[in-house]
């Protein structure tokens, strides 16, 4: 078992407050956004084993089926294939969209082929892996995810009542569903920006009003939503983005419950503090809210228009004090255990590597067979157990385990 020492980027949208009270440090009044824990080359993990920190991509490069254990190595190669992150949202991040594997893939040799530099603000695949990934709320977390259904989206639109916007409702009302969405995106995207920013502000003032409602003591089912596409417009004035997030479901998550992410699906969050754990790859294609590059074919290739309700997902009760959080991908797999005085042990066996991070209160860890004593671990200490060691967890605290599903 070794504690992680890890880095915290400092993006523009993240909270000036949230991490650091989380680690139990004193704000700097900077942003801090994410705290990384994990082997990405971006922000390493580093680790003492008694001769100085090393970075854990170099640990594991050392030796990876001692690491990561045959199975993983197998399944994924010599690379630690998720990235744990604590993240914290004061202000929306770019709506946005992730490729699946053969896409990403096919794009990344495509754009290596035309001599695209790695660090060109105009490339769109950064490596040839795909990003599903999963976001589970520490706190109440506002985000967008997959479209709602046409005819939703079309009396969304309506009630603001503006002119700007009665094509797009046309159009959603009259489509086939699918195709509905895609043309209403299509346009958004391609409409010029100045033309639009007027339709903009006043959406964003109608949906202002709408989130109070007519009356107080029993407001608009859609109040929330309304109240965050007027946020939307205040931090992104004018961007055409901000009708585009308007045909997208918005959801609120507790504590606890999660949203998984899969290739495809348009998302953003929105504010809030939460663990999120992804497949270890950068690719990230951008729809609006953002002054980064949005490339428009590109994009519209990668969206799957299908619209339906957001599955919000609740851990399932596992053997063993386990809560998992079941998803359809094996690069990585997150659960939690909810620990208490006197409860039994909590055996975390895994032929995969493990980071187990303290999420509340404090965690013992124990070497299962003795040899290497124990650590303790409080509020936002994280830990990297290697495949095949075996570890049981006691204490009085929320621990998350992040893991490979192979």
């Amino acid at each position: 078992m070794d504690r992680l020492t890890n880095t915290v980027r400092p993006y523009a949208w993240g909270s000036t407050t949230a991490i650091p009270e989380f680690l139990g440090l004193p704000p700097t009044g900077e942003p801090q956004a994410e705290l990384w824990m994990g082997a990405h080359p971006g922000a390493p993990s580093h680790v003492d084993r008694g001769s100085g920190a090393q970075a854990l991509p170099d640990v594991i490069a050392a030796d990876p089926e001692g690491e990561l254990g045959p199975e993983a190595v197998r399944a994924f190669g010599p690379r630690l294939p998720f990235l744990l992150k604590l993240l914290a949202a004061a202000s929306p991040l770019s709506l946005q969209v992730h490729p699946d594997l053969e896409q990403a893939r096919q794009g990344f040799a495509d754009e290596e082929a035309r001599g695209v530099p790695l660090e060109a603000a105009h490339r769109n695949y950064k490596d040839p892996h795909h990003k599903p990934e999963l976001i589970c709320a520490l706190t109440p977390f506002d985000g967008l995810c997959g479209f709602r259904r046409a005819t939703e989206a079309a009396d969304l639109l309506a009630a603001l009542d503006v002119d700007g916007l009665k094509p797009y409702v046309d159009i959603l009302r009259a489509s086939p569903e699918g195709d509905a969405l895609r043309e209403v995106l299509t346009a958004l995207l391609t409409a010029d920006r100045d033309e639009m920013a007027g339709t903009v502000a006043e959406a964003a003032g109608a949906a202002a009003k709408l989130s109070a409602g007519p009356d107080a003591s029993a407001p608009s089912p859609d109040a929330l939503a309304y109240a965050a596409y007027a946020s939307l417009a205040h931090h992104y004035p004018g961007d055409p983005g901000v009708i585009a997030a308007m045909l997208l479901n918005h959801v609120r998550l507790q504590p606890g419950e999660a949203l998984y992410l899969g290739a495809g699906v348009p998302h953003a969050y929105l504010d809030g503090l939460g663990v999120e754990i992804m497949a270890n790859s950068d690719n990230v294609l951008r729809c609006g809210l953002t002054p980064k590059h949005v490339d428009v074919p590109e994009l519209l290739r990668i969206v799957r228009f299908e619209p339906g309700d957001p599955a919000v997902l609740r851990p399932e009760a596992g053997p063993g004090g386990e809560e998992r959080y079941e998803v359809p991908t094996d690069e990585f797999q997150l659960s939690r255990y909810l620990l208490a005085p006197g409860a039994p042990a909590c055996r975390l066996d895994d032929r995969t590597p493990q980071i187990l991070l303290c999420a509340a209160g404090h965690v013992v860890l124990r070497d299962a067979e003795g040899d290497t004593g124990q650590l303790t671990v409080e509020r936002g200490q994280s830990v990297y157990v290697r495949a095949g060691k075996r570890v049981v967890a006691t204490g009085d605290g929320t621990l998350f385990r992040a893991t490979v599903a192979v």
